[in-house]
């Protein structure tokens, strides 16, 4: 099967149309920004050639290699390579990054404690720290044997039923409804004297796939379930999803991009008839209560670095924050138990168990990682992978370029050419990767386009090489032969090339 032509090659004209503002009733009722008010009309067409997908294989591209822009790291490639600070962090910021990177690794105990600063874990929770969940900054894991998940956990959630709740999803008031019991997340560990929630169980079903040169390649379907439930059952109406943690590495960056340059790619409707949907996930700010967009999470449910790190201290860790106050994090209503538990605040610390600063200065180290250089983008092998990758319509979800807002309150990120090879919209990925559960905009199939910079550097950081949402592949040839829905054609591409071609598109991507 030939290769698909590639997308998105738009004259510069054009470009610069889309991206100075895009009209579609995608986001009828909310308001937002759907052009760019930070740039001059010489820097919107510099910005439009400059992001344009090449159409040159023959070498790499200019800055290809700085894949975060001034902030990219060139340190040498260790299992600390997604730890590293912003190359373009002025000297005066390195302390805040230092302390983050301390409250980061932190391990929190029980209340109450000797270690009143520390106390306040849970009740019930899934780690001690961000890093047991992220190690190294890097990506999590399924258990495999283990006996905790660590890395992985199960959402939990239900559809809406009523009109109010119905309501209450469309407009951005609520991302889903929790088990009445076990809340948003099961959590699998406890303070002493109090049950776990239960466990995860998963067990895998082996399916052979061939391959359009004859090759057959194993992919294993994986069957979650709860066991050792200590509150009683799941309601039947309950979804579980399983996730692993993600990558830490150019946060602040992927906050940094306009929202009309990434409502630009959205086409709800497929009104150019590509069989590509993406649709951007509408949220509200944990702090304002105000209409954003969402772009970090699995399926974009958090608008910012730091929505996405208070929801962790709530969620996986049980610690309270300014912008997440309840100190017993996600314990509901019917585990009474775990209401009764000591908590962490102290009156002379704040009224949270990690007060403003701590929030802040997580938030902070988060938004500041580098993301590592490429390594052998001009290689012959990597140029011949990337064309195909182009070729096979893979950029149409996993688009290579952005340029960041010039205006940005954080200069160290303000226009930068950064090549995250996301959309950060929501697309169908058809019924082998669905979950069945809704999360705001995003349905039980559809799933935020993970950014791919640093992909090929997993096994050196995290050692392991398990990919998607739950880690069910296990190396990148799996994880492509998983897409389905709008990615099925660029997936069908794949599985039709002859060997050598599919080792160079993976080699391209472990170069990035």
């Amino acid at each position: 099967m030939p290769p698909r032509p590639v997308r998105h090659l738009l004259s510069s004209a054009a470009f610069c149309a889309v991206i100075a503002g895009f009209s579609v009733a995608l986001a009828s009722g909310f308001d937002l920004p759907t052009q760019r008010t930070d740039l001059s009309n010489a820097d919107m067409k510099r910005v439009a050639d400059v992001t344009r997908p090449t159409t040159d294989f023959s070498k790499a591209e200019q800055y290809e290699a700085m894949q975060a822009g001034s902030a990219t790291s060139i340190d040498p490639v260790t299992e600390n390579s997604f730890s590293h600070i912003s190359a373009a962090m002025p000297f005066e910021e390195e302390q805040p990054f230092r302390l983050g990177n301390a409250l980061f690794k932190k391990l929190w105990v029980s209340a109450p404690s000797s270690t009143q600063a520390s106390d306040g874990l849970g009740p019930l929770f899934n780690a001690r720290s961000c890093m047991s969940c992220h190690l190294n900054d890097g990506r999590g894991r399924p258990p495999e044997g283990r006996v905790s998940a660590t890395s992985m956990f199960l959402r939990l959630a239900r559809p809406a039923i009523t009109p109010d709740e119905q309501h209450a999803i469309a407009n951005a008031e609520i991302i889903n409804f929790p088990d009445r019991i076990y809340g948003r997340q099961l959590q699998d560990l406890a303070v002493p004297g109090l049950p776990s929630e239960g466990k995860m169980a998963i067990r895998y079903a082996e399916e052979p796939v061939a391959l359009g040169d004859g090759e057959t390649v194993s992919l294993r379907r994986p069957i979650y379930e709860v066991i050792d439930l200590g509150y009683g059952p799941l309601d039947p109406a309950t979804t579980i999803s399983p996730r692993v943690a993600p990558a830490m590495i150019g946060l602040g960056l992927i906050e940094a991009v306009p929202e009309a340059d990434i409502l630009a790619h959205a086409d709800p409707e497929d009104a150019n008839a590509d069989g590509i949907h993406g649709k951007p996930a509408i949220v509200r700010d944990h702090r304002t209560g105000k209409i954003a967009l969402g772009r970090f999470g699995w399926k974009a449910q958090n608008a910012s670095v730091r929505d996405q790190s208070a929801d962790a201290f709530s969620n996986d860790i049980g610690i309270s924050t300014p912008d997440r106050p309840d100190p017993y994090g996600d314990c509901t209503k019917a585990e009474a138990k775990c209401r009764e538990m000591p908590s962490g605040v102290q009156e002379g610390l704040g009224k949270e168990e990690a007060p403003g600063p701590i929030l802040d200065l997580v938030t902070f180290y988060s938004a500041n990682l580098a993301v590592p250089a490429r390594r052998k983008a001009s290689f012959p092998e990597t140029l011949q992978g990337k064309r195909i990758f182009y070729e096979s319509g893979c950029i149409s979800c996993h688009v290579p370029k952005f340029v960041t807002r010039k205006d940005g309150a954080d200069k160290v990120r303000s226009f930068q050419l950064i090549w995250p090879y996301s959309d950060f919209l929501l697309h169908d990925m058809g019924e082998g990767l669905a979950d069945g559960q809704q999360v705001g905009s995003a349905n039980g199939r559809e799933w935020r386009t993970p950014p791919l910079w640093g992909i090929g550097l997993t096994q050196t950081v995290s050692g392991h090489s398990f990919f998607l949402h739950d880690g069910r592949a296990r190396n990148l040839t799996e994880a492509i032969l998983w897409h389905g829905g709008e990615a099925q054609k660029a997936r069908d591409a794949f599985a039709s090339l002859p060997k050598d071609d599919r080792q160079a598109l993976i080699t391209f991507l472990e170069s990035l």
